[in-house]
């Protein structure tokens, strides 16, 4: 029940647009579902034909470090799901073709398995967040300029093309978490309708009646009930509404409607799992899947994807959960709440779960003793501000020397954008045992051997959030404040419960 022939609206304000754009989390959806269940080799050839991949080439160079492997070879997978509502070819039919071709993010999610493969989250990142957008290759060959306090969804549309630029809205999330992406899957939702039939409906919560009037506010008037209150069966036009009202539920807002996708998501993976791995099942699902996909290089057949589902789908749904990175309203925007935003991307780095459980398939490393010291004796390091953060080297500085360091410079680094600290070290005798000592003063940091003498200290984002908050690294993050750790859902969760904001 799409509103046609009305050129949608814009208005600032509390990070929204007046406008009903439909909310393009069922593409999410598609991406979900693909990474959870397996398949029989049987259907691959039909799906490698729908699967498209996008070039790699505007990846950063100054990514994160890949996550070290245990010993079985099993490590941390960082997943970025990215909703496109782009209008080009028959994707007009479903949305309209009002907005334009030019493909555009409404819904990203950072999803995080971690490396015991029994535990997943997913980050949902509001679309009208305020963020660091890094360089971006556009079009012509060219690289953006950085972009400070940009609109998140912004980083998807860099080069203003139809298949969007999800190489830069990884590039900005990998600035932004610190965590390496190793894959991306960008969603339409020309797929929608036979997706939502495959799986025969999705049972989700309304919280309310819903009616014409607060699908589409111009309307003037309150309409026929397109929603009624309570457990629905939903799927084809009637899931579409349920994914993209904003008015007439809750506080009106977007960020409140990312809670009703998280439930959708979470009632749709739910009802793959419990309907079985069953090829005749699956087949119909993966179609229609797979036709909505555009993924990088290293997911580019159905083999891979398959694969990759087959090592997720032995998560519990208990254990797969979801949660809004922390925003607050900026004037007609959002902003990200530091430090509690970096310290979420902190627990994601460390494998610990949000209720701070160790993930990482490891023993637990017994933490340090309140009384041990660090002696620096004879050892040469220059510190780099790899931040925008005014003073850091300095402070770095002091505390090396404190521990008897013999620091040679403290100066800004040649690139200002890192988010992890990083520790570089010569080829010579001994370099590694040096570093090594360095590293005791700032937990985390990537160790990296290079053609250089003595040691090199680049602060990364993660040094800054520690020293913003006056304090010293720690070897085991703290656990998420109780408040923050409360708002995520689980995929077995009361499927009535966190629908909306106020």
């Amino acid at each position: 029940m799409g509103v046609r022939g009305r050129k949608p609206e814009r208005k600032r304000g509390r990070g929204i647009r007046k406008h009903n754009r439909k909310r393009w989390i069922i593409a999410i959806s598609v991406s979900v579902v693909v990474l959870l269940v397996g398949g029989a080799g049987a259907i691959y050839l039909k799906l490698n034909a729908n699967i498209a991949t996008f070039d790699s080439a505007g990846l950063s160079k100054n990514r994160p470090a890949e996550a070290d492997a245990d010993a079985n070879g099993n490590k941390a997978v960082n997943v970025l799901l990215i909703g496109s509502d782009t209008r080009a070819g028959d994707n007009g039919k479903l949305g309209g073709s009002a907005s334009g071709a030019i493909g555009r993010s409404d819904t990203t999610i950072l999803l995080h398995v971690y490396p015991d493969h029994k535990h997943a989250v997913g980050i949902s990142i509001p679309r009208d967040s305020l963020v660091d957008i890094p360089p971006c290759l556009l079009p012509d060959g060219k690289w953006s300029l950085d972009q400070p306090s940009a609109m998140f969804n912004s980083a998807f549309s860099m080069g203003n093309t139809e298949k969007g630029n999800p190489a830069c809205t990884q590039n900005t999330i990998e600035k932004l978490s610190g965590l390496r992406v190793d894959h991306t899957m960008v969603v339409d939702f020309e797929g929608f309708a036979s997706m939502t039939s495959a799986v025969h409906g999705v049972e989700v919560c309304v919280p309310n009646d819903i009616y014409q009037g607060d699908m589409n506010p111009n309307l003037g008037h309150k309409g026929k009930i397109v929603l009624k209150a309570g457990m629905q069966n939903l799927q084809g036009q009637q899931a579409l509404d349920y994914v993209r009202v904003r008015h007439g539920v809750g506080d009106n807002s977007d960020v409140g409607r990312m809670l009703r996708q998280q439930a959708f998501l979470s009632a749709l993976i739910s009802k793959v799992k419990g309907q079985g791995m069953d090829p005749t099942t699956l087949l119909p699902l993966a179609n229609a899947a797979t036709k909505s996909l555009t993924v990088d290089p290293g997911l580019g057949s159905a083999a891979k994807l398959m694969s990759f589902g087959l090592s997720l789908k032995g998560i519990d749904l208990k254990n797969i959960q979801f949660i809004t990175a922390p925003w607050k309203y900026t004037g007609a925007r959002i902003d990200l709440v530091h430090p509690d935003v970096d310290d979420l991307f902190a627990e994601l780095r460390a494998d610990r779960t949000l209720q701070g459980v160790n993930a990482s398939g490891k023993t637990a490393a017994p933490k340090p003793s309140p009384s041990a010291t660090v002696d620096g004796t004879g050892i040469m390091v220059s510190v780099y501000n790899g931040t925008t953060t005014g003073g850091l080297a300095g402070k770095a500085a002091d505390m090396l020397k404190a521990d008897n360091f013999n620091v040679m410079n403290s100066t800004n680094a040649k690139t200002r954008d890192h988010t992890v600290t990083r520790i570089e070290y010569g080829t010579g005798a001994g370099a590694k045992t040096q570093a090594d000592t360095v590293a005791k003063l700032f937990p985390g940091a990537e160790l990296v051997q290079l053609d250089t003498s003595g040691v090199n200290v680049v602060l990364g984002a993660d040094y800054a959030a520690v020293a913003a908050k006056g304090g010293t690294a720690s070897a085991t993050p703290k656990p998420l404040p109780t408040d923050l750790s409360k708002q995520a859902r689980s995929a077995d969760a009361d499927p009535c419960s966190k629908l909306s904001y106020g």
